[in-house]
């Protein structure tokens, strides 16, 4: 072998020494990154397919002769739903259907709790508007009109301004506070699009009038 040979030899191993090791690890590191998220797509997906498949059959205990959830199934499938699932928005969805089921009950206290655990911590944004709402009749029906209304101070997204608005004239109305009633429902009112239907809240708007008459 020449020298040249020898000297480019020394010069391959040099460059490896100093280059070929850190890439070789690099691209390990990036196949485990990939491999590891694959990996974890993989169980997100059968999370949700898994979750999506328990909340059907909630749902589904509601399709009895009578219409009446069974209160042991539902139990059964929602705490499966929670404890195998919690991460996921079906599970979510789970504890607004449970709740649900108890307000028809009558068991206000439990239908309660299921949504104070959605509204603490949502999975998105609809989810914690629709629990916010849910529970602020919850309490209103409980005679809790106040802490209702707490629960909605601030504004809701667009899609649910006119809902919230409504809904805290509601409360306000049970409070006696109808000059403060009336300017939730013109809120309401306002924050409708041109084409929805306003008959309900323009029939609250007219008892109101009427009231002050």
């Amino acid at each position: 072998m020449s020298s040249t040979d020898d000297e480019g030899l020394v010069a391959a191993k040099d460059w490896w020494n100093r280059n070929g090791k850190p890439l070789l690890t690099g691209a390990l590191l990036a196949a485990a990154v990939v491999m590891g998220w694959q990996a974890w797509h993989k169980y997100q997906n059968n999370q949700s397919q898994g979750a999506s498949m328990v909340y059907q059959a909630l749902i589904e205990t509601a399709l009895s002769a009578d219409g009446k959830p069974d209160a042991t199934k539902v139990a059964e499938l929602s705490g499966k739903l929670k404890s195998e699932y919690g991460g996921t928005a079906y599970a979510q969805y789970g504890s607004l259907f449970v709740a649900k089921v108890a307000v028809e009950s009558g068991k206000l206290d439990d239908a309660a709790a299921e949504l104070k655990g959605v509204v603490d911590k949502p999975a998105d944004a609809t989810l914690g508007e629709l629990a916010r709402q849910r529970l602020a009749r919850v309490l209103a029906a409980q005679n809790k009109a106040e802490e209702a209304l707490k629960l909605l101070d601030g504004n809701a997204e667009k899609a649910y301004q006119a809902s919230r608005e409504e809904l805290k004239g509601d409360l306000l109305v049970q409070l006696g506070r109808t000059d403060d009633a009336h300017g939730a429902y013109e809120k309401a009112k306002a924050a409708l699009s041109d084409d929805a239907a306003i008959g309900g809240l323009q029939l609250k708007l007219d008892d109101l009038a009427k009231g002050d008459a």
